[in-house]
């Protein structure tokens, strides 16, 4: 950023590169359709691989533009307002790339390979949920079995894997119990033509259908030496690479429903305004009790987008918050899915009955923001985190 160019001027620059309006368009248009039909976002994907929105923290080192946190936080937010099942979708490619970034920045280098991968079109992934899996990076259950070169081989099942029909690298974790008395997990990616990997041809679901975040089985799926990342002691233990893979899955997450949010306000006003109050003969745009409501929406969610910026910036800038950046993290990311769910709520009722058919945007926006519930931590995880903050030594 330039030393004359404010915040809001290189974002408008960027989002006229990346996101032009009538680029956002064409998401909007197609994202009724992939929701109705149950598809993948492809065509939104190549558009994005177009214009090399998939290599936007790709440094300038490496042929990239070198975007910040900041910047592709609000990218992903603009992305979410017309189409938030591909802006979830891309995010987990943007999250591995983001993982990097956040690590180059602070002095490891190990991973630059992801950046040439991203360069050179691969698609990444990622693949460290798990089915009752609430360790989340401290834990897994998939098996990690060391080769005798260096490598493992893994078996397990990672779930919610969005770009499921299209990803080339996956980032994983696993359990090395080969020394019963010191569990390790194991960090590293996979290929997808390597062999031992079934992406589940099940998928239909409640919400961001587009994203086709399915299922990936893993038998004896093989991460030679040179794609080992990390061995971490199992449970808590803090590393560089967690941290990064915590914190930009926690933004960047947070970024796309904070623009669903943002999306929903809009379409509740243009509900209002369509709609019309036959005993007081007028707009229901002019009705106090609808200004009302969509007033507190808009109310709480302003703080939403000024906490995300707020902690992507710290985050680049390297502010050190210690051992308060989970509450940082999670907080942000909960805000952003609570006001979603939120202003999709309203936009619901200000629309009206036409807001309840299937393909009214109200509605799949609704279905969306219920997708929120499902990242980690839940709420109800995170609330000791909280609590223990405030209460204990």
């Amino acid at each position: 950023m330039s030393a004359t160019e404010d915040r809001e001027a290189r974002h408008a620059r960027l989002s006229e590169r990346y996101l032009p309006d009538e680029l956002l368009h064409r998401f909007r248009e197609r994202a009724a359709v992939t929701d109705r039909e149950n598809g993948f976002c492809d065509d939104d994907l190549a558009e994005l691989r177009e214009r090399g929105y998939l290599e936007l923290f790709v440094p300038e080192e490496y042929g990239g533009p070198g975007l910040t946190l900041p910047d592709v936080s609000r990218l992903q937010q603009r992305l979410a307002t017309a189409a938030p099942a591909t802006a979830l979708a891309v995010n987990m490619h943007l999250m591995c790339t983001g993982v990097v970034h956040a690590m180059f920045a602070r002095g490891d280098r190990s991973l630059g390979r992801v950046f040439e991968e991203a360069k050179a079109g691969e698609i990444f992934a990622f693949g460290i949920s798990e089915p009752s899996n609430d360790w989340v990076l401290q834990g897994s259950a998939t098996r990690a079995e060391p080769d005798g070169a260096g490598g493992y081989r893994l078996t397990g099942v990672k779930i919610f894997t969005s770009l499921s029909p299209v990803w080339t690298r996956l980032i994983v974790h696993g359990l090395d119990e080969s020394d019963p008395e010191q569990p390790t997990l194991v960090f590293g990616f996979l290929e997808r033509d390597g062999g031992g990997v079934t992406v589940s041809e099940r998928w239909d679901v409640l919400g961001m259908r587009a994203s086709h975040s399915r299922a990936t089985a893993l038998d004896r799926a093989p991460m030679p030496a040179d794609r080992v990342a990390r061995r971490i002691p199992a449970g808590d233990h803090p590393d560089l690479l967690t941290f990064a893979i915590a914190s930009n899955f926690q933004l960047l997450v947070a970024s796309v429903y904070t623009g669903l949010a943002r999306r929903a306000l809009d379409v509740a006003a243009d509900g209002l305004r369509q709609r019309r109050s036959a005993r007081r003969d007028t707009s229901l745009a002019e009705v106090p009790e609808h200004r009302t409501r969509l007033a507190d929406a808009h109310l709480e969610f302003l703080a939403v987008p000024a906490q995300l910026d707020a902690v992507t910036r710290d985050l680049d800038e390297l502010i050190d918050h210690g051992a308060g950046w989970p509450l940082h993290l999670v907080s942000t990311r909960i805000n952003a899915g609570n006001a979603a769910r939120r202003c999709a709520e309203t936009a619901l009722i200000c629309c009206g009955g036409a807001g309840f058919d299937g393909e009214h945007e109200a509605s799949r926006l609704y279905r969306d923001a219920a997708a929120g519930i499902f990242h980690p931590p839940g709420v109800d995880a995170a609330r000791p985190m909280f609590a223990a903050a405030l209460l204990d030594d």
